[in-house]
């Protein structure tokens, strides 16, 4: 048992009398929600409180929508006048959408005629920027795309317009994915909304900002080594890497095309269940994603009996060792146990379990990642899109127009990838790093199979400085240790807030990862939303903001 191995701590005590959890649900029948009350009728935050009520953005926005309460125009106004006070802070976003507005009264005028609404009505949703929108720009925060917009939508950008979602506008992130800080765009660098002299993680740390500042409700970002999930930890919001498969990758720019996913942020598990919900299923644009049937991921937020006082009583959780190892700050690992304390009193079964072939993930992921993307970028010629340089040759204009289009990171990889691919060095580097996955992916399989979930800290720590670790790219790298081996085996992993370590003006949040067996998001969701709804103690609303969403 767990509590063998620490004394409790006072930060997640579970009540034997819990407030009935809200049954969310599905998406097929959303529809149906005009007539029934939602927990919370506005959208702002509830701070922590003994039996805290479930939120979910989404559905409170349709409730307010659907009994008239507030407009979409409101709604959207609301957002977007708070985007505007923090975003001089923040930095978040490349691009913002004039459109917003016009597509707020053009839902409330279906409103007023009765017309049936989607699911995602009225939400507003941001998108990482390398992601295609056909009508604004998708730079993935390089130069050599400055300018350029798609003639396209990503399939995953369509679905959620399909279904009444606002695209509010693009987020900032490492230029084309290539880094844990969001200080790699060529055009920005992102704050932390706890502590704008923080990083807000990467590459999608203007997703997981956003979000964190209650900027827009949920968004998208990629996962390629802990994008999603690294971001989440360090701005205190929900990060969910599905997966591999079960998004369509059609329309999200190729940094590693075997590793690289679309997940989603929110500020609660229901929100990025909803949202994944929302984007899965298989696309014939994509012959990578997954013909299975997407299951009702919405029915997995189950309600609660208020006798029930060990409701995930049977769960065997295998807490993974080697992630709380020398390198990982001590609050983060004293966070990270006292959650695992909170699941136990939940009625998991909680072991220590051992990976050893953990600590071999990093060198083989930055291996077959940089060997992809020295391949997947060499279409970035100057030539068929983006910015170019003008020359009297085609080799020349090649050569100029990567050599000033691409950021320092960016060529590190494509050389590094180049190198692994060469004649010569295949075998030593490439091929030994694909053997290592192979072994990561049996040692992850034969875990699962005596264990229900997986957990471990999302980061070795919260987040750190602006320019600290800008100029040690391996100190960088050494940061993803928690997540890329999730990646090199395409499992799904949920990462969410659990508890504060000292920094900033009110604590710095440190995140959960969750991994669950290949396509088995549903269980993740579940235990997250359980885990989420007893968590007391915690308000995990960003100084930044808290004084407005407080008021």
């Amino acid at each position: 048992m767990l509590s063998t191995l620490q004394p409790p701590r006072s930060l997640s005590h579970f009540r034997t009398n819990p407030t009935l959890l809200l049954r969310y649900t599905s998406l097929k029948t959303l529809s149906s929600l005009s007539s029934q009350p939602v927990t919370h009728s506005t959208l702002t935050d509830q701070p922590c409180s003994p039996n805290p009520l479930p939120h979910s953005q989404i559905l409170s926005t349709r409730h307010s929508l659907l009994s008239r309460h507030l407009t979409a125009t409101q709604l959207a106004d609301s957002f977007l006048a708070r985007l505007r006070l923090t975003e001089p802070h923040l930095r978040s976003f490349l691009h913002v959408s004039d459109s917003v507005l016009a597509q707020a009264r053009e839902l409330d005028e279906k409103i007023q005629r009765n017309e049936e609404l989607g699911p995602l009505a009225g939400v507003l949703v941001a998108v990482k920027d390398n992601i295609c929108t056909a009508e604004m720009p998708s730079t993935a925060g390089s130069r050599v795309l400055e300018g350029y917009t798609p003639p396209y939508d990503a399939t995953a950008v369509r679905k959620i317009k399909e279904l009444g979602g606002i695209v509010v506008g693009k987020t900032n992130l490492d230029e084309f994915g290539m880094g844990s800080t969001t200080e790699g765009s060529a055009f920005q660098v992102t704050a932390n909304p706890w502590d704008v002299s923080r990083v807000p993680g990467g590459s999608s740390g203007g997703s997981a900002a956003a979000v964190s500042a209650r900027q827009c409700m949920v968004s998208l970002g990629s996962d390629t080594g802990g994008s999603v999930r690294q971001p989440a930890s360090f701005c205190g919001v929900v990060g969910l890497k599905p997966t591999y498969g079960r998004v369509s990758r059609f329309g999200l720019m190729a940094y590693a095309s075997s590793l690289d996913v679309i997940g989603c942020f929110g500020t609660s598990v229901a929100d990025a269940g909803i949202l994944l919900q929302a984007i899965s299923g298989h696309d014939r644009l994509d012959a990578t994603s997954s013909k299975r049937e997407v299951p009702d991921l919405a029915a997995e937020f189950v309600s609660i009996s208020s006798t029930i006082s060990k409701p995930l009583k049977g769960l065997r959780i295998g807490l993974i060792r080697e992630t709380l190892d020398g390198g990982v700050d001590t609050g983060v690992t004293s966070a990270v146990r006292s959650a695992a304390l909170h699941l136990e009193e939940l009625g998991c079964s909680i072991t220590e379990v051992s990976l050893p072939s953990f600590s071999l993930g990093l060198p083989a992921y930055y291996i077959l990642a940089s060997s992809e993307s020295s391949s997947n970028l060499s279409r970035y010629d100057g030539v068929r899109y983006g910015s170019h340089v003008a020359a009297d040759e085609l080799n020349s204009q090649y050569k100029d127009s990567r050599a000033k289009g691409f950021g320092s990171e960016v060529k590190r990889r494509i050389l590094t990838g180049t190198y692994a691919l060469s004649a010569g060095y295949y075998d030593a580097y490439y091929k030994r790093a694909q053997q290592v996955r192979t072994i990561i992916r049996k040692s992850f399989k034969a875990a699962l199979d005596e264990h229900d979930i997986l957990i471990s800290p999302a980061a070795p720590s919260a987040a750190y400085k602006i320019g600290e670790k800008k100029n040690d790219p391996l100190a960088m790298y050494a940061g993803d240790i928690m997540t890329v081996n999730v990646n090199l085996a395409g499992l799904p992993a949920l990462v969410l807030p659990c508890g504060f370590v000292e920094g900033g003006s009110a604590g710095l949040p440190v995140g959960l990862q969750m991994i669950g067996a290949a396509f088995d998001e549903g269980k993740l969701l579940k235990v997250g939303h359980i885990f989420e709804q007893t968590l007391q103690n915690c308000n995990f609303v960003p100084p930044l903001i808290a004084d407005e969403l407080t008021s």
